[in-house]
């Protein structure tokens, strides 16, 4: 996949796009970027993921701070390149390009920069400013500027649509499983290891604590969680707590997420490290104690030992 964030001079042939923010690429945005490799190569043509970054919301102020978001930037990148699309372009958004009226932006961005032979989207996709632009207005620019159009029906799993909002949904009340499902991949987070109290350390159990550098990452319902570790190339099981730590820090509110490695005793502060949630155990809850927390996080390194099929 190449990645284009420069749309000067872009050599892409016979393009056939489709246009999005693809936020998690989901099994719904899969059933798009199929449709879109299939049609490109009976046409003979590439594959074009057309996707604005920052976020419209972050850049307009738009309730930036309620803003959750499966993916960053580089995440979607990483997805989008598993799926066998030819390119993938990254337009800037600007509070400029907000005003772009969608006929404009058709004209300027789709058949003069990009050429667009035939545009692929989803369901539900509106665009232009304001988001007013539908299928119907798509299909009248489609005729005047000599490009076809095709739209593709929502993705169905268990009876159920597919979507990014969905998701988000699921993983904030507790529905982890429900979550992968539609994701199609066991969701991810990624972050920074910063040093902590040290009181998993005097118990048994040290953590390394996660520091998430996108306020706007999409953190799933405080709970304990059955997770794969990665650090570099290396991969290891963990459990992983996301909370207040009622039982250590009861009068503190601020979220934590915090991992402990099975089997594992390096120090890794400073590092960057991915967390695979694989199952949600527990929710969170408040000891009389570190001797009874230390009994419940035995149980509980038994259990994802057990899920894990660990010896």
């Amino acid at each position: 996949m190449i990645i284009h964030t420069d749309l000067t001079n872009l050599k892409i042939y016979n393009p056939i796009i489709t246009i999005g923010v693809f936020d998690g690429v989901h099994l719904g945005h899969l059933r798009v970027l199929d449709r879109l490799k299939e049609i490109a190569k009976e046409k003979g043509g590439e594959s074009v993921v057309f996707t604005l970054w920052p976020h419209p919301r972050i850049v307009l102020d738009k309730d930036a701070e309620s803003l959750r978001l499966l993916t960053n930037i580089e995440e979607k990148k990483g997805l989008l390149s598993k799926t066998g699309i030819d390119h993938l372009i990254v337009c800037p958004f600007t509070k400029e390009f907000s005003q772009l009226e969608a006929c404009d932006f058709i004209e300027e961005y789709l058949v003069k920069k990009i050429k667009v032979k035939h545009l692929v989207f989803g369901y539900n996709h509106q665009f232009g400013k304001d988001r007013k632009a539908g299928f119907d207005f798509l299909n009248e620019c489609a005729q005047k500027y000599g490009f076809s159009t095709e739209k593709l029906d929502v993705r169905l799993v268990d009876n159920d649509k597919v979507s990014s909002t969905k998701i988000r949904e699921y993983l904030t009340s507790g529905f982890l499983d429900i979550a992968n499902k539609y994701l199609g991949y066991k969701y991810f987070i990624s972050g920074n290891v910063i040093e902590g109290n040290q009181i998993g350390r005097k118990i048994g159990f040290p953590t390394a604590n996660i520091k998430i550098p996108e306020p706007y990452k999409q953190v799933p319902k405080d709970g304990v969680y059955a997770v794969q570790v990665k650090l570099g190339e290396d991969s290891y099981y963990g459990m992983l707590n996301i909370g207040s730590r009622p039982t250590v820090e009861p009068t503190i509110i601020t979220k934590n997420i915090e991992v402990h490695i099975l089997n594992f005793d390096q120090k890794i502060y400073n590092q960057t490290i991915t967390v695979s949630f694989h199952k949600r155990i527990r929710d969170e809850k408040r000891f009389n104690g570190l001797e009874e927390l230390t009994q419940q996080l035995e149980k509980d390194k038994k259990v994802i030992k057990q899920f894990f099929r660990l010896p």
